[in-house]
């Protein structure tokens, strides 16, 4: 089983309109709803490759139980999200079909309670002991410590589970202390870490400041990877437009399936960018189009292999 953490859980809801123009009306002509944030767009992902996922973190509120509603329903997936007094949030994308482009407004979650917090910590340290890997997914929601991730990363390496760590800002600063066997920042988290704009010496700086491996997403350039076997880059055979919400997310899947399966680094870092680009071109976060998938999969380019410092 692989176990996905979303401290922040959401309600995703997709509008698609024909243009999107400031201060005017708009007719919607698509909308659509699913369980969402980081972790929880990881295990959908995760379970269509046909692995056993289980998704952890909060959920409350009538958003809540809609989330756990839908995750009822999802193949694959176990729902082990903790009850809390508050209300889930809602996050709304808005595609404009006429450029393609997404505008994205995010809710900040619900306040969590030091209680809360305990009741958490104890279930995820029970979820451990059947866990093959672990992903960290996402923002802090309001109430837990800023810190939180580095306690939850050093709890699995304690359980000798590996664990995946997605997250920016102070979250990623504070959580990075905790040595986490991946990190999966995006060059501007990267920069923000490290201070370095240049990604392959900041993926390196983030090694020296604890990570044992570094995965950075260039966007529509592929990723960039600083490992203990050595450095590469992994690009898509050509960039493609569509809606980039979950395409993050589905690259943290592509990785921690590679890692459960031991493949090597190179086909890892081929699976990543294949599902990242094909989740560009799905209609919603957290689905890729799997046509796309099989076809890029094969003509993902990765160049490298020199030993990283």
């Amino acid at each position: 089983m692989i176990l996905t953490v979303t401290l922040n859980t959401a309600l995703d809801i997709t509008y698609r309109v024909p243009s999107l123009r400031p201060h005017r009306s708009h007719r919607v002509s698509e909308v659509t709803e699913r369980p969402g944030g980081k972790g929880v767009n990881v295990a959908r992902v995760l379970a269509a490759l046909g692995h056993e996922v289980t998704v952890t973190g909060f959920a409350g509120g009538p958003t809540g139980r809609e989330v756990h509603e839908r995750l009822t329903g999802t193949p694959g997936v176990t729902d082990a999200l903790v009850t809390v007094a508050g209300t889930t949030r809602r996050t709304v994308a808005v595609v404009d079909a006429r450029s393609g482009d997404t505008t994205q407004l995010n809710e900040p979650g619900p306040q969590i309670s030091p209680a809360e917090w305990s009741a958490f910590q104890d279930v995820y340290e029970d979820l451990l002991s059947s866990a093959a890997a672990v992903a960290l997914c996402g923002s802090l929601p309001p109430g837990v410590p800023v810190g939180a991730y580095a306690g939850l990363v050093r709890a699995a390496r304690a359980a000798q589970v590996p664990v995946l760590l997605d997250t920016a800002g102070e979250a990623l600063r504070r959580g990075i202390a905790g040595r986490p066997d991946l990190i999966k920042p995006n060059a501007d988290e990267l920069a923000e870490l490290t201070g370095a704009h240049e990604p392959l010496r900041a993926a390196q700086d983030a090694r020296r400041r604890g990570a044992r491996a570094v995965v950075a997403s260039l966007g529509p350039d592929g990723l960039l990877a600083s490992t203990p076997d050595g450095l590469w880059r992994a690009a898509p055979p050509a960039k493609v437009q569509g809606n980039p919400t979950g395409a993050g997310d589905s690259a943290v899947a592509g990785l921690l399936s590679g890692l459960v399966e031991q493949l090597p680094w190179p086909e890892r870092l081929a699976r990543a960018v294949a599902l990242s680009t094909a989740t560009v071109l799905a209609p919603a976060a957290g689905e890729f189009d799997r046509a796309a998938y099989e076809d890029l999969l094969g003509r993902v380019t990765v160049t490298g292999g020199v030993t990283a410092a």
